[in-house]
């Protein structure tokens, strides 16, 4: 087979550079470290500005470097794995020390989720909706709503923790007292939504993956997660089952 035209395509000088940053981040930098201005940069790989900012971009959407308002660019910390595998199997809460709860209401949920709670969307029959943001070295890198409906705590009440973190906590507490039979996940590239991006420090529309998780209990589906991780931030992991499925 003969030489194809893009093989003779010489190498970009920035994809070059960010070669050489990203072996530089390995050795000359910590975690979280500051790095210089752009002039000093330049000046220390003796390339232009120009070069300096493409190569600068492409490691911050591999994840290496993060820009943060207020700070400057920093060593991003190593990725996040997300397990994306059913062999753990487990309610969400326990054990679970990097999610922070945020916020409980009652809502309407989205048409697709009421269809995976095996609900009529047609009759607007709301559940506990429960808002989570994980951290990890200090910073959010991922948005879980979580969709409870009412006969999957029925021992929950108003009086305990009528609303906010607490409340959340109460709804995945009694979440707890069911036997859980079996969960399953399904893994989406998407875009960042207004509400996800302004609590992940990202632009709207930025890329995301989008974690639905259904969670069964009593021969029906007792919750469903979907959680929103930073896509610059994280990898999936699969367990030793193997259990990857891809759907056409």
């Amino acid at each position: 087979m003969g030489t194809t035209q893009l093989e003779s395509v010489p190498e970009p000088k920035y994809w070059h550079l960010k070669t050489v940053i990203s072996e530089a981040l390995d050795t000359d930098f910590a975690v979280g470290e500051i790095l210089p201005n752009e002039r000093e940069l330049a000046a220390r790989f003796g390339v232009a500005r120009a070069t300096l900012r493409q190569a600068l971009e492409q490691l911050e959407l591999e994840g290496r470097l993060q820009r943060r308002r207020g700070v400057g660019t920093t060593v991003a910390p190593p990725r996040m794995g997300v397990d994306v595998s059913t062999t753990q199997q487990q309610w969400p809460g326990p054990g679970e020390e990097a999610w922070q709860p945020v916020e409980c209401a009652s809502a309407v949920p989205p048409a697709a989720v009421a269809r995976l709670l095996d609900l009529d969307p047609a009759t607007d029959e709301a559940v506990h909706t429960v808002r989570r943001l994980r951290v990890t070295h200090g910073q959010p890198v991922a948005a879980e709503q979580l969709y409870v409906p009412a006969a999957s705590v029925p021992d929950l009440t108003a009086i305990d923790a009528p609303s906010g973190p607490a409340r959340a906590r109460s709804v995945l507490r009694e979440l707890q007292r069911l036997t859980l039979e079996g969960q399953d996940r399904a893994v989406e590239l998407g875009s960042a939504r207004a509400d996800d991006a302004r609590e992940l420090d990202r632009l709207p529309g930025a890329p995301v993956l989008v974690v639905t998780t259904r969670y069964f209990s009593q021969g029906r589906t007792a919750a469903v997660s979907v959680a929103t991780y930073r896509a610059d931030t994280c990898r999936l992991t699969f367990g030793d089952a193997g259990d990857l499925r891809i759907a056409s």
